[in-house]
């Protein structure tokens, strides 16, 4: 690592020559390969941008340029360059972000790691520019389908109005069947197209053929007809420039010397402009080349040599859901899959091998697939739209209007809910279970283990005149946890013998096996403990509030924000009922949670077994201490 190790930040870069640049794009992927493999990551996007990014920071001045990154998983190499070389605690606690930082660098502008979100935000960049008279210049890199996202095309829109507004675009194209044939001419007219004087050429040519009389208005129709047949021929991409943005490309995504000359002139044209850059994922590391599913686009620790991994973590949550869809799928011919850009990651694979023409992949639009969810299943079928707890957040309002007002029977599977921990802030799925609550009608089960996925599953799919969501954890899930008997339709995990015990614990999803847990440590304190599973959270259950009434106390634990969750639900239907008993609600505080593990996440907030077990403790001394207090207090007359 002779060159990278010299490194410490971008004008590094400007003293090397083409044959050092080279040199250090393989430094690079020697590095990336060697360090993801020990730590997970996105390894195949990284693989993919080694020369763009050299290249982008030897024609733009970050930080005074804006370079942002969208999605921010392929800014390891931005990190790099950037003074940022030690990956050996990449997406662990205290080490590296596995996305963009504010708190890392002053060259990471946004924390970006939800899609399609980076045009609109260099959109605003641009025009703060423009009011404050700054020549600093907006540079957004888009890519790995997030151009797929509505956003994006609503940002373009904009973007496209103001055609002397400085605005870089790079679009990230690694779409691997994409071959165009790149040479001399594309180039020249990539050139052409962004020089004034190609500008003033088009504009004198217009007004001279409109003020020639009978002939100059069909023959400039006649001309600007087969300009643009030629340009949509030597560049697919034209209806970049249909929008209004100059278009620079296809360029190679892997050529220094061209993507430097491409971005200088995109920095120099004074307006909007594209640069369209294929690369190709997984490049240098055949393993990834040789991945079909996805070219390794997020790895978790592999072999550096065979990109094999080095454990299995067995039996995970997303497999025990992508097992039951294709039962269902073989059982109801009526049930359809929806995947907004995730087949893989949310389990919809297997089901799409098996009824490929049942499955609808929407891109990176969780709007548009929740309204074509309601379309759906007004026509007649059931769909099952898999999607990460943390993105459904992006689609509320269609989940509401669309879905829930017109009493659609979709059912929403919520992937990776709760603390997902390594991939920081912006992927913890902890607000699903509050931002839901307030949508009429809609019904969420929290499945305790691989049993109730698929139990929950198949009741929600009988739902039709109602949304439903099915959420559950990331990686491994445990063994079942049996229930000891029912209560109204909530399962008790564990009843105590005492007549009137002291507290009822409510266990919300794959918290279970840590209730029982913090059950075990209040018997050891002499207190008696129910510990029960509500099965489905919202609505919440009529047998609750009589449970709860024959309890002292009620303690509710979930992995979800506090704020408006499914303890806050519970507190309300107590009150409703008349139930004057104290509740204490645990659940993840209303901040955003740095990357750490999940255990280490949830020992920082406090979620574990002896953290909730001691605060119960103590909550229940405390009201002994009242009703001591009070039957030794003289009557008054």
């Amino acid at each position: 690592m002779a060159l990278l190790s010299r490194i410490r930040g971008p004008r590094d870069l400007d003293r090397l020559g083409p044959e050092q640049l080279e040199q250090l794009a393989a430094e690079i992927r020697t590095f990336l390969v060697d360090a993801v493999s020990k730590t997970g990551g996105h390894l195949g996007p990284n693989l993919g941008v080694v020369e763009l990014t050299i290249a982008l920071h030897r024609v733009f001045e970050s930080p005074k340029d804006k370079v942002l990154w969208d999605t921010g998983h392929q800014s390891y190499v931005h990190k790099l360059l950037t003074g940022r070389q030690d990956f050996s605690r990449l997406k662990m606690k205290g080490g590296l972000s596995g996305y963009p930082s504010q708190g890392e660098s002053e060259h990471d502008v946004i924390e970006n790691s939800h899609a399609s979100t980076v045009l609109g935000w260099a959109d605003g960049l641009a025009k703060a520019n423009e009011v404050l008279k700054k020549d600093d210049h907006v540079v957004a890199v888009i890519g790995d389908g997030a151009l797929t996202g509505g956003m994006a095309w609503e940002a373009l829109n904009n973007i496209a109005a103001a055609k002397d507004r400085p605005l870089v675009i790079v679009v990230n194209d690694n779409e691997r069947s994409y071959a165009p044939t790149i040479g001399g001419l594309a180039n020249h007219l990539a050139t052409l197209r962004t020089t004034d004087g190609y500008e003033r050429f088009l504009a004198r040519g217009k007004d001279l053929l409109e003020r020639t009389p009978v002939v100059g208005k069909p023959l400039y129709g006649t001309l600007h007809g087969a300009k643009k047949g030629l340009k949509d021929f030597i560049a697919p991409q034209g209806m970049f420039e249909d929008l209004g943005l100059k278009y620079v490309g296809p360029i190679d995504g892997h050529d220094i010397e061209a993507l430097e000359s491409a971005l200088a002139r995109a920095k120099r044209f004074g307006g909007p402009v594209i640069v369209h850059c294929l690369t190709e994922k997984g490049r240098g590391y055949q393993p990834a080349l040789a991945d079909e599913a996805d070219r390794f686009h997020a790895v978790g620790k592999i072999h550096p040599d065979t990109g094999l991994p080095i454990s299995s973590s067995g039996l995970d949550w997303t497999s025990v859901f992508g097992e039951e869809m294709v039962k269902l799928g073989k059982e109801r011919e009526d049930i359809v899959a929806i995947t907004a850009a995730m087949l893989q990651p949310v389990g919809l694979d297997r089901f799409a091998k098996a009824f490929p023409e049942r499955v609808y992949d929407v891109g990176i639009a969780e709007q548009h697939g929740a309204v074509s969810a309601a379309g759906l299943a007004t026509g007649g079928l059931h769909p099952v739209f898999a999607v990460y707890a943390t993105f459904l957040n992006r689609a509320f309002d269609q989940v509401l209007m669309d879905v829930a007002l017109h009493k659609c029977g979709v059912t929403f599977v919520l992937d990776r809910a709760g603390v997902t921990g390594t991939d920081g802030a912006s992927h913890n799925g902890m607000w699903d279970m509050s931002i839901l609550q307030v949508v009429p009608g809609l019904r969420i089960a929290a499945p305790r283990d691989a049993d109730q996925v698929r139990a929950q599953l198949r009741e929600a799919v009988e739902v039709d005149d109602a949304p439903t969501v099915v959420r559950f954890s990331k990686g491994a899930v445990g063994p079942a946890v049996k229930a000891v008997g029912k209560a109204g339709g909530m399962d008790v995990l564990r009843r105590p013998d005492a007549d009137r015990p002291d507290v009822l614990l409510v266990s919300v999803g794959a918290l279970a096996p840590m209730c029982l847990e913090i059950a075990d440590l209040l018997d050891a304190q002499g207190i008696s403990t129910t510990v029960v599973d509500p099965r489905w959270v919202k609505p919440v259950d009529e047998a609750l509030a009589p449970l709860a009434e024959r309890h002292r106390v009620v303690v509710t634990v979930e992995d979800n924000s506090r704020v408006g969750g499914v303890g806050s639900a519970i507190a309300q239907a107590l009150r409703d009922a008349g139930v004057d008993v104290p509740l204490r609600d645990f659940g993840i505080p209303p901040r955003f949670l740095d990357h750490a593990s999940r255990k280490e996440v949830m020992a920082e907030i406090g979620l574990t077994a002896p953290d909730i077990a001691r605060q119960v403790t103590g909550l229940v001394s405390k009201l002994d201490g009242r009703i001591d207090s009070e039957a030794v207090e003289p009557a008054r007359d």
